[in-house]
């Protein structure tokens, strides 16, 4: 892993808090949990725990990836959330600027993946043991050979989305796994963020949505199509 230099600003965004559940927007840079190096302790839910104690871990973002995170308050509510998870009845959307412009308006992409194992957490295409994984993804605009996306993972790979697209030939700008030298010098960090979540609520069944933008400096791209 690179050295680790966490964000300390802003420390704990929280969109949403409730008995049952936290809604957190993550920043790049950060982790979503301890890794096993004592300088790796500091993470999103290290913070999270710190003013909620109890809180735990229903899923990750990657650290270089920004955006919204959800944490269980309980243990019934983990049970709840994770179940949730598991039947896909939690709607993620993304948004990613990728190298190249993408002449479709919108697509799929059904690749099997798999980890990497000796160059992990690198995760590659295997079409004898890979796991189904699917992306759709659309297109928002375009402009100066990049595009800017948006991407409804139907599966959770591990990351899928920065796979899927590298292996269409359009790396996310940034990215310091998959994207090529040009891609990887075009951005000053990943360009991928977890920008909306639909759920119903683990405790009354209400629909739940919840929305972080993105960096608009960084995330614009200009041409509408």
């Amino acid at each position: 892993m690179r050295q680790y230099c966490p964000p300390l600003e802003p420390y704990l965004t929280v969109i949403h808090s409730d008995e049952s559940l936290l809604v957190l927007d993550k920043p790049s840079g950060l982790l979503s949990v301890p890794g096993r190096a004592p300088e790796h302790h500091d993470s999103l839910a290290i913070r999270a725990q710190e003013q909620y104690p109890g809180a735990m871990t229903v899923h990750r973002l990657d650290m270089d990836t920004s955006g919204l995170v959800i944490m269980a308050r309980n243990p019934i509510a983990h049970r709840q959330l994770s179940r949730l998870f598991q039947e896909r009845q939690v709607e993620k959307v993304y948004y990613a600027k990728v190298w190249g412009e993408l002449m479709e308006p919108a697509g799929e992409i059904d690749l099997p993946l798999i980890c990497d194992w000796p160059n992990r957490p690198r995760q590659k295409v295997d079409f004898e043991v890979g796991k189904p994984s699917l992306t759709h993804w659309e297109r928002i605009s375009v402009a100066d050979g990049y595009s800017l996306i948006r991407l409804m993972p139907v599966t959770g790979r591990s990351h899928q989305l920065r796979v899927h697209l590298q292996a269409i030939g359009h790396p996310i700008l940034g990215d310091p796994f998959y994207a090529h030298p040009q891609a990887l010098r075009a951005a000053p960090r990943l360009l991928l963020h977890a920008a909306e979540l639909r759920l119903p609520h683990p405790g009354t069944g209400e629909a739940l949505q919840f929305a972080s933008a993105p960096d608009k400096n960084l995330f614009a791209v200009d041409r509408t199509e």
